[in-house]
């Protein structure tokens, strides 16, 4: 993230972090790295509308999965083709709800672990101790099963982290890049600190890990943690509160899938790496073919029209989590390079319009981290008597998709490697000094 904000902060250009690593890394690497971007984005859209129709079944199974996910489509659809404009609009209220969500999801676990719900229980860390803080993995004991536990879970963190890198496909379109995107950037952490590492701590508080509704996966919004943690309160009418809270994050989520993955396609073209009817956009900016494609196949969650909502939620999920840490991959490898490319033509990364002390150290060690959770994301189906086919090709068939991808543009165009000396540096360059 933070090289990528150095990037999009000096050359705002359209496809983002796609169109940089062309510029940067390798043509072959743009080719490869965009397509999976879109495939990533283009593939998590049927998952969030399949999870919104989970969390519709909450208050009503009755009705099929097929209305739920028509209309909240429908609606995600009318969102994006209404401008670069309705959208933040949009996603700013959707962002509100998420906040005081989160805000008020925290300080309810608080007063809910000292004792302040009609249940008038003091829990403290009772959970930490009994079942225990740590799970272990398939009965492995000691320490060895409990670092199997975390271990299992990276790909499900990977994917609840995806969508950090969106600002660099809209820096194209956002006013004033040099001053809102460094803006963007330092609110990621704010974000990441407030809805993950202290919420999942309080979660960890007030709702223990054996729970039976958490175990069994009833397959809609009361298995979540939240909604079970506060009915084991004994709090009336707040689960449906929570859960329609919930709603708006994954109809917030289902709206930014459909205008990331359509810019994506929309940088791709522009590039001339995919059919230039892509690139064609109406007097508000907007890429309508490439919108309409990539609304079109949103349908693709009407696959839980046969199958469980919550299965093909898990199906998606997987090929988009996989699939988006190669799009981390890429970022980090093309801020590795992009500084590469600064030092050798000696130009001072302090006199960019923003720059990161961290960069290019905290590239390294995303890269790293990617690349273990890519070849890690399903390691347990090698486990005696845990095989499962569709577990294992939905998360590692994104990983021939991108090398083919690479090497097959490689090959055929004669791509290569860009020198750090011949790094472009100039060509769409924000003049920052003028504003």
């Amino acid at each position: 993230m933070l090289c990528l904000g150095e990037l999009t902060t000096l050359l705002p250009v359209p496809g983002g972090q796609v169109t940089l690593a062309g510029r940067f890394v390798d043509p072959a690497m743009a080719f490869a790295m965009g397509w999976n971007y879109w495939y990533s984005w283009v593939i998590t859209l049927p998952a969030e509308l399949s999870a919104a129709a989970v969390l519709i079944n909450y208050w009503n199974n009755t009705i099929n999965d097929a209305a739920w996910i028509t209309i909240i489509g429908v609606v995600v659809i009318i969102i994006n083709f209404l401008g670069t404009r309705a959208f933040g609009e949009c996603e700013f209220w959707f962002a509100s709800i998420k906040v005081v969500t989160i805000i008020g999801l925290i300080i309810l676990g608080l007063v809910i672990d000292l004792g302040g719900a009609p249940t008038h229980d003091r829990l403290g860390f009772r959970y930490w101790h009994n079942p225990g803080s740590l799970k272990q993995y398939h009965d492995i004991p000691g320490a060895l099963g409990r670092f199997a536990g975390v271990w299992s879970v990276l790909i499900n963190a990977a994917y609840a982290f995806l969508g950090t890198e969106i600002l660099g496909m809209t820096a194209a379109e956002t006013r004033n890049p040099t001053k809102n995107i460094p803006r963007a950037v330092r609110g990621v952490w704010v974000r990441i600190l407030l809805f993950y590492i202290i919420g999942v701590f309080v979660l960890g508080l007030i709702c223990p890990s054996n729970d039976p509704r958490l175990v069994t996966g009833t397959g809609n919004a009361a298995s979540s943690a939240w909604v079970v943690a506060i009915q084991r309160a004994q709090i009336k009418v707040l689960p449906h509160i929570a859960n329609a809270c919930f709603l708006t994050s994954a109809w917030s989520a289902g709206s930014s899938d459909l205008y990331t993955s359509s810019r994506a396609l929309y940088g791709l073209a522009k590039t001339g790496q995919a059919p230039k009817i892509f690139s064609r956009t109406n007097s508000k900016g907007t890429p309508i073919y490439a919108l309409t494609l990539c609304a079109a196949l949103a349908a693709l969650s009407y696959m839980g029209v046969s199958e469980s909502s919550s299965t093909v939620f898990n199906w998606f999920s997987n090929m988009s989590a996989v699939s988006g840490m190669f799009n981390w991959l890429g970022i980090c490898l093309t801020g590795i390079r992009f500084r590469r490319g600064l030092k050798e033509q000696g130009i001072n990364p302090e006199n960019l319009p923003w720059h990161s002390r961290f960069t290019p150290f905290a590239a390294w060690w995303g890269l790293m981290w990617t690349i273990i959770i890519i070849l890690f994301a399903d390691w347990g189906v090698f486990l005696k008597g845990n095989w499962n086919t569709a577990s294992f090709i939905t998360n590692y068939l994104p990983i021939p998709f991108f090398f083919c991808m690479f090497f097959g543009y490689k090959l055929w165009y004669k791509t290569k490697w860009i020198r750090a000396s011949d790094m472009d540096f100039v060509t769409g360059v924000t003049s920052w000094k003028n504003q």
